[in-house]
């Protein structure tokens, strides 16, 4: 049997290994991926992850600044593939382009559709303090993450488990599970299931505000979103006058005090107090600073006991 011709759409880490199983299972006529973007201090353009393996592998790499353009939509007509799999893009498809390929577009999404449609699925699911996610694959439509569901993977997400480590996790199945779904669309085994909207909940970009600890909320709130946040955007709260990232925390019950009072400092650590709880600072990053251990942020910053946190 001949292998499938297939354009493969992906820009970030989460997508790579899904390119890897393109690259084995199909012939891959295009990687397209988003335009080189400024990086770093020196604002250098730098190649996203899945335009260097795509050119690691000697694949014609594409960049379009808009893929919806009359001028794209007719060179991935002129391609002609059976399939067009897309792994966090970052750019929507038009249902011209979705009409293109015999065998639809696929998506690699990373939640239980239809639970977190939308952009930032991974950070929510741990910041809304689920105990399980996973990774569906799906025939895509017009819609955001809505069109019918392939095949599904999942995943348990631990108490203390961080937004990166779960990316990696899910990363991994996520091209196991795309594996398995080429497979089952080859021999047409595979039929979509519907997604119901009213078990859908939206994950939406993350912004500063997002990030900005609220000490009213319980020790199990913040620090859910402590980990869902780490290692991007990394929540953070003003820390007297200096503007302070929380990378890491833990929950601790029977704590009293005004929420963002700080009521105990340890060695290496210290305790604020939230709505219900307290929350043990481990590691923090004050302004143009790396990240250490929160004790010595607090003998070094002159944070004292009673001291409130905004």
């Amino acid at each position: 049997m001949s292998k499938l011709r297939t354009v493969f759409m992906g820009t970030p880490d989460f997508a790579v290994g899904c390119l890897q199983v393109m690259q084995e299972k199909t012939e891959v006529l295009m990687v397209v991926t988003q335009p080189d973007r400024p990086k770093g201090r020196g604002h250098k353009l730098t190649p996203s992850p899945v335009k260097v393996q795509a050119l690691e592998y000697g694949l014609p790499v594409w960049q379009p600044e808009k893929i919806k353009t009359a001028d794209c939509v007719a060179k991935l007509q002129e391609l002609n593939p059976d399939l067009i799999v897309v792994v966090a893009f970052g750019q929507i498809l038009s249902q011209e382009i979705l009409d293109i390929p015999r065998l639809g577009c696929v998506n690699v999404h990373a939640s239980l559709l239809p639970r977190y449609r939308g952009a930032a699925p991974i950070h929510w699911s741990i910041i809304n303090g689920e105990t399980e996610t996973g990774v569906t694959t799906m025939l895509m439509d017009a819609g955001l993450d809505t069109g019918d569901m392939l095949l599904k993977s999942k995943a348990a997400i631990t108490p203390d488990m961080t937004t990166e480590e779960l990316h990696d996790k899910l990363a991994e199945m996520g091209s196991a599970l795309l594996a398995d779904t080429v497979d089952g669309l080859t021999v047409g085994t595979i039929k979509g299931e519907k997604q119901y909207d009213s078990l859908s909940n939206y994950a939406s970009m993350l912004t500063k505000e997002t990030a900005h600890i609220d000490w009213r909320k319980s020790a199990q709130e913040v620090h859910n979103l402590v980990r869902g946040l780490n290692s991007w955007p990394v929540a953070w709260t003003m820390a007297g006058d200096k503007n302070c990232k929380v990378w890491q925390t833990r929950v601790l019950d029977n704590v009293s005090g005004a929420p963002g009072e700080v009521v105990e400092i340890k060695n290496k650590s210290f305790v604020v107090a939230a709505g219900n709880g307290g929350v043990e600072i481990l590691e923090i990053q004050p302004p143009s600073k790396k990240r250490m251990p929160a004790g010595d942020f607090a003998r070094g910053n002159g944070i004292k006991l009673g001291m409130i946190f905004n």
